[in-house]
């Protein structure tokens, strides 16, 4: 478990800058789309010639239902909101998934306890706190991309612990299949097309999406989802911003003060807190 927490910490809090990077040279759904499919090829044939059952035709259909929210309005969207809409506003959009991920899972039976709830509250007022001072204004299509992704990676995350589901990685691998179908279809009718070659950086960054974002840390969130409560799978949105934040201070040296790191504290905290209410 603790393998999977870290890896969907660590390295999705890095995709923020890669999908900056990749989306100089790619356009937002076409992207998601040629990362899912070479993540997804990769990890499925893999996975046949280890010997793993291929998904039935009925646990295919479920799938393709649970790829149109995690991956076609979730995966994609937030490469649409990264043009439009400032880096505050992403991470906290980012930020209010496990809160709706607590209300879907509430909805069907399963109610975060308290010490959960507190540590969820905690969690997301840290990353208001990390953000606070910067610009949280963007172009509406942003905006909306930037509710929609959330509320629907939060409802296929809950909706799929109680479907029948071939093995984690199995599922993941044909999740990144049905989805870079749909991405690809939707950017094509889009009008999305690579009218020149994207820069060798653009490149760079959509392989590492594919290999760390989707094989590894994607692989783990479905390894989370079938095996720890919604509060814990999910508390990587709080980890990741701050995350970014120090990839920023290293890598760009962006401002780290007294601020980010008193927030920082405060997510530890809540994400603590989600750990211990587990137990």
């Amino acid at each position: 478990m603790a393998i999977a927490l870290i890896a969907v910490y660590l390295v999705w809090g890095s995709t923020y800058l890669a999908i900056r990077v990749g989306l100089d040279g790619f356009p937002p759904f076409l992207m998601a789309a040629i990362r899912m499919l070479f993540a997804g090829t990769v990890m499925y044939i893999t996975l046949r010639w280890r010997g793993v059952p291929a998904p039935t035709r009925a646990q295919w259909w479920t799938i393709a239902k649970l790829s149109v929210f995690m991956m076609l309005l979730s995966n994609a969207l937030v490469n649409v909101a990264e043009l439009h809409v400032s880096s505050g506003l992403a991470a906290i959009g980012v930020a209010s998934m496990p809160l709706w991920a607590a209300l879907f899972s509430s909805l069907r039976g399963q109610h975060p306890s308290r010490m959960e709830l507190l540590g969820l509250t905690l969690g997301f007022a840290g990353v208001l706190w990390l953000n606070l001072g910067t610009p949280v204004s963007g172009a509406p299509i942003g905006m909306i991309c930037l509710l929609i992704a959330p509320i629907a990676w939060a409802w296929g995350s809950i909706w799929s612990r109680q479907q029948n589901l071939p093995t984690p990685f199995m599922a993941a691998a044909a999740q990144m299949l049905c989805g870079c179908v749909m991405m690809a279809a939707a950017g094509l009718l889009l009008g999305e097309r690579l009218t020149a070659m994207p820069s060798l950086n653009a490149v760079l960054a959509v392989g590492y999406l594919a290999v760390f974002g989707s094989i590894v840390a994607f692989t783990a969130y479905v390894w989370l989802l079938q095996h720890v409560r919604p509060a814990l799978a999910t508390s990587y949105a709080y980890v990741n911003p701050p995350i970014a934040v120090l990839i920023g201070a290293v890598a760009l040296h962006e401002k780290f003060g007294v601020q980010e790191i008193g927030a920082m504290a405060v997510i530890l905290l809540g994400v603590a807190i989600i750990t211990l209410a587990k137990r």
